[in-house]
C-alpha cells in the first residue's frame, strides 16, 4: 500500500483523469476498443436467436432487388422507358437505406443505451456513431449485390463514375451523422424528435428520383422546380450513384447521363459535402451542449 501511494505522487507520472474526459467525435475515434464494441453487440443483437444469421444481410436485399427486377423489368418493361430501371432503382435504394438506417438509428441511439449511459462515462457521441457504422455494414451486402447485378447486365465503370459514387456515400455518411447528432440529443429532452424522424424517413423515398427517373421532375415541373428538387441532398446523392453504377449498364452511358443526369452534378455534390461537414460541426456543437444533461434525463 505504501509503494503504491509512493507511485501516485511522483512529479514524473500524468495527473489521474477521469474515463471519458474528453467528449466530441475525436474523443470517440479515439476509443476506438469502446466504439468497436458498441458496433459488434449492435449487430449482433439483431441477428440473436436467427438461424442464417449474417445470411440475412445478403438474403433480404437479394428477394428484394429480385421483386423489384421482376415487376419492373418483366412485368412492367423498362419503367419509365428506360434502360435497366430495376438497377436504376435498387441503386438508389443502397443510399436511400444507409440514409434512413443512420438517421433513425441514431435518433433513437440514446434512449436505447441508456443503461450503458446512466452507468458508464464514455463520450456519448459514440452511439449515434456506432448507428452509422451499423448502417454502413448492413449497406455493404446491398452494395455488392448492386455489384454483381451491374456485371450481368454488362456494367462498364468509368472513374469519373466511380468518383461520383463515393461522394454520393460521403455525402450521405456525413449528412445523415450530423442528423443522428442533432436529433439524439434532442430526443432525449422531447420525445416528440422521434416521431418527427419516423414521419421524415416516411418521405425520403418518394421525395429522390429512385421510384421515378429525375427527367420526371423536370417534364412535370420545369427547370424551376427540379433546380428546387436538387436542393434535397439526398436526391443529389442518389443522382450520384446512379451515376456510377446505373449508367455503365445501358447501351450509351454517355448519352443516358446527358439526358437523365442533371447539370452541374459533381459542383452540386461537393458544395453539399461542405454544407453537411458544416452542419455536422453545428450538430457536434449542439450535442456538447447538452449532453451532460442527458443521464438524468434518461
Amino acid at each position: 500500500m505504501t509503494q503504491t501511494r509512493e507511485d501516485t505522487t511522483r512529479p514524473d507520472l500524468p495527473p489521474l483523469a477521469p474515463p471519458a474526459a474528453g467528449s466530441g467525435l475525436f474523443e470517440v475515434f479515439r476509443q476506438r476498443y469502446l466504439l468497436g464494441m458498441l458496433v459488434r453487440n449492435t449487430m449482433q443483437s439483431r441477428y440473436q436467436g436467427t438461424v442464417l444469421g449474417w445470411a440475412w444481410s445478403y438474403l433480404q436485399p437479394a428477394v428484394r432487388f429480385c421483386m423489384f427486377y421482376f415487376i419492373f423489368q418483366v412485368m412492367i418493361g423498362r419503367g419509365s422507358n428506360m434502360e435497366n430501371f430495376a438497377i436504376h432503382l435498387f441503386a438508389g435504394m443502397v443510399l436511400v437505406h444507409f440514409f434512413t438506417e443512420t438517421f433513425a438509428g441514431g435518433t433513437q441511439a440514446l434512449i436505447g443505451n441508456r443503461s450503458l449511459i446512466t452507468k458508464l462515462a464514455m463520450p456519448k457521441e459514440l452511439f449515434p456513431v456506432a448507428r452509422m457504422l451499423v448502417a454502413l455494414w448492413h449497406t455493404g451486402p446491398m452494395v455488392v449485390i448492386l455489384l454483381i447485378a451491374c456485371v450481368l447486365t454488362g456494367w462498364r465503370p468509368d472513374p469519373l463514375g466511380l468518383l461520383a459514387g463515393l461522394l454520393g456515400f460521403a455525402l450521405i455518411l456525413v449528412l445523415g451523422l450530423a442528423l443522428a447528432l442533432f436529433f439524439s440529443v434532442s430526443n432525449v429532452f422531447f420525445r416528440d424528435f422521434g416521431k418527427v424522424v419516423q414521419t421524415l424517413t416516411q418521405f425520403v423515398t418518394f421525395s429522390v428520383p429512385m421510384l421515378y427517373p429525375f427527367t420526371l421532375v423536370q417534364e412535370r415541373f420545369g427547370e424551376t422546380g427540379a433546380q428546387i428538387y436538387l436542393y434535397n441532398p439526398v436526391a443529389e446523392a442518389v443522382l450520384l450513384i446512379q451515376r456510377c453504377f446505373w449508367t455503365g449498364t445501358t447501351d450509351d452511358p454517355r448519352a443516358t447521363a446527358a439526358l437523365h443526369m442533371p447539370d452541374h452534378l459533381w459542383t452540386r455534390g461537393i458544395v453539399m459535402l461542405l454544407v453537411s461537414v458544416v452542419l455536422l460541426a453545428l450538430a457536434q456543437m449542439w450535442f456538447s451542449k447538452f449532453e451532460k444533461r442527458v443521464p438524468e434525463r434518461l
